[in-house]
């Protein structure tokens, strides 16, 4: 049985009926030209497999025991169709009847006497589209991970009709270096399982540590964010409550690219400037706009080139963005310099220093949640936002092209509001999800929208220029 890593342990302890920690991914799809009645229930059947398709971890619980560290273990009677649902929409607009859905099904947390996995298959109204909703336990693998899993499991040809279950292109590895390599108990005393490591990690959380309480006695200015400073009055921040509602926008990858050639900026650069856009712009709207910087949470990928075993391998980062300005290629700039400040924060350190770093302020900001006085205390960020890269060509399940696919995930302590940008055939898509408390979320989207074509308008070669 393998052992459960410190990460993976920590999204099963701090989670709640009202903060569950699973992550979902919808995926929006156009039938093939004259589709046969029975297409859509056939192809899912064929990409989910039957039981002895099933491959570890997802045919595996938890097992906690008093007297030895918590491990995977093999699920007794295990059945495929009991992950398996079809729902039919109602309503007059396939999109508008398909959020609030989704929203609910990723409301309640899973069941942890099976598998934590759910595969729904969402049909109605529109005769030619489907969407699939998966849901899984965060325990089980990170964003990068499941998003690398469903784009290869896919077809990047329009003609072919063969499907292979999706658990087939699963890596046979399941953790292997940093914290997440070594037991719980082992992870507890020393932060890499390797000894010649141990010393660099422990130095490396030495320096962030040191960064952070600099920043904070103003001996470095906007060198590093500081931890729990983030404005608190604000929608975005407060005790997390039940209930998920959804939410998209998209832009065209190739404004985006054209941007970034016109600026010199990365796609994190155009995205965040957007994103700060909206928020400032909804904050006003709900009368809670602030003139200090929104602070994000950030995951970074801490994987190594060509790591793909499961689990999670991420880091959290803390990032100052813009002052408060009305000129969207001001905001660009400084989002930039923050940016490059980040990079050299992680860079500067073993990944290990980084994921101890993320559990120790994860950690604390947890228990504010647990002990209920995380709507009186400032918030570790004001939200979380993270980038996922996908594929670029178009994807295909048995002929049926995959038109959308965003990325629907978990909320931290504090935060009403989680966003994950993912860049699929063309498309840079933004998936949010966001408590019940936080109102009027569509909004928010169309700004994001808005923000873009602001940022176009503003750095335009004549404006550069002047």
């Amino acid at each position: 049985m393998a052992k459960l890593s410190l990460m993976d342990l920590a999204f099963f302890i701090t989670e709640t009926e009202s903060s569950p920690k699973h992550v979902g991914g919808m995926m929006m799809f156009r039938k093939p030209a004259k589709a046969a009645a029975d297409f859509v229930e056939t192809a899912v059947r064929e990409y989910v497999g039957g039981n002895d398709d099933i491959r570890a971890p997802f045919d595996q619980v938890i097992k906690f025991s008093r007297f030895s560290a918590p491990q995977w273990q093999q699920a007794s009677q295990f059945n495929v169709d009991d992950h398996v649902f079809f729902h039919t929409l109602e309503g007059d607009d396939f999109r508008d009847s398909l959020y609030p859905l989704i929203g609910e099904l990723h409301t309640p947390m899973m069941d942890r006497e099976k598998p934590m996995w759910e595969i729904h298959v969402i049909q109605g109204i529109d005769d030619n589209r489907f969407a699939i909703y998966t849901k899984l336990h965060h325990a089980y693998a990170d964003g990068v991970t499941m998003s690398s899993i469903l784009a290869k499991s896919l077809s990047t040809s329009a003609r072919s009709k063969k499907v292979a279950p999706m658990w087939s292109v699963l890596p046979n590895r399941r953790v292997e270096n940093a914290a997440d390599g070594v037991s719980i108990m082992k992870a507890l005393t020393k932060l890499s399982g390797q000894s010649g490591s141990y010393m660099r990690s422990t130095l490396g959380l030495a320096k962030l540590t040191t960064q952070l309480a600099l920043e904070a006695m103003k001996l470095t200015k906007n060198a590093v964010a500081v931890p729990f400073k983030a404005n608190p009055g604000t929608p975005l921040n407060g005790h997390v409550v039940a209930g998920r509602q959804v939410a998209t926008a998209a832009v065209p990858m190739e404004k985006v690219n054209h941007l970034r050639a016109l600026t010199r900026s990365t796609l994190n650069h155009i995205a965040l400037t957007c994103i700060d856009g909206a928020l400032h712009r909804y904050l006003e709207d709900c009368d809670a706009d602030i003139d200090e910087p929104i602070t994000i949470q950030m995951p970074v990928n801490l994987r190594r080139e060509g790591d793909d075993s499961m689990g999670n391998k991420i880091g959290i980062v803390l990032v100052e963005l813009a002052r408060k300005t009305t000129d969207p290629y001001e905001r660009l700039r400084e989002i930039g310099f923050t940016l490059r400040n980040v990079r050299y924060q992680v860079d500067g350190v073993p990944p290990a220093s980084v994921m101890a770093y993320t559990v120790l302020l994860g950690s604390f900001a947890q228990l504010t949640e647990l002990l209920g006085v995380d709507d009186k205390l400032p918030p570790l960020g004001n939200t979380l936002v993270s980038n996922v890269p996908g594929p670029r060509k178009p994807l295909y399940l048995k002929g049926a092209k995959l038109e959308e696919m965003y990325p629907i995930s978990a909320l931290t302590p504090g935060c009403h509001l989680n966003i994950t940008l993912y860049s699929y055939d063309g498309r840079l898509q933004f998936g949010l999800v966001a408590s019940s408390a936080l109102p009027k979320l569509e909004v928010l989207s169309e700004y994001i929208h808005d923000a873009f074509a602001e940022l176009e308008e503003a750095v335009t070669p004549k404006r550069l220029g002047n």
